[in-house]
This record gives C-alpha cells, structure tokens and sequence, in this order.
C-alpha cells in the first residue's frame, strides 16, 4: 500500500502525521508522493501511527486500494 493510503486510511492528515512524528510537513508529503522514502528507523513508528505492519507500507501494493475504493480490481 502506498504511504498515502495509510495515512488516510487511518484518518490522518499529513500536519497531524508531521508533528506526531517530529517532521516537517515537507517530509509527509514527499512520502505521499513516493519522492522521498522515510528512514528505515522510522517505519515502525509509521506502521503503528498508521494501524499497519511494516511491510504493508514496503508493499507499494496498490490492489488493496483499488478493491478498497470499491472496484473489483480487474476481477469478476
């Protein structure tokens, strides 16, 4: 899943997500965008801010978010 989706999955803005973490607000939006990749040592601390497991933000998997936005992914 891409950075973006769990942070709004998990109904967190990009300001809120900064100051809890100790980052600009810069920072949360180049990981949105996929321009920049958080430091190794903070993802535990997003995986937990953001109610997921580390290697579902290492996934870039974006199935999940299709079937989750209500598409059937391509499938029948």
């Amino acid at each position: 899943m891409t950075m973006a989706y769990a942070r709004r999955r998990a109904g967190l803005l990009q300001r809120q997500v900064a100051e809890v973490l100790g980052v600009s607000l810069g920072t949360v939006a180049m990981w949105d965008t996929g321009r920049n990749k958080p430091r190794a040592d903070m993802l535990p601390k997003i995986a937990k801010l953001y109610g997921v497991t580390v290697d579902e933000l290492l996934s870039g998997n974006e199935e999940q978010e299709t079937i989750t936005a209500g598409t059937d992914g391509g499938t029948k």
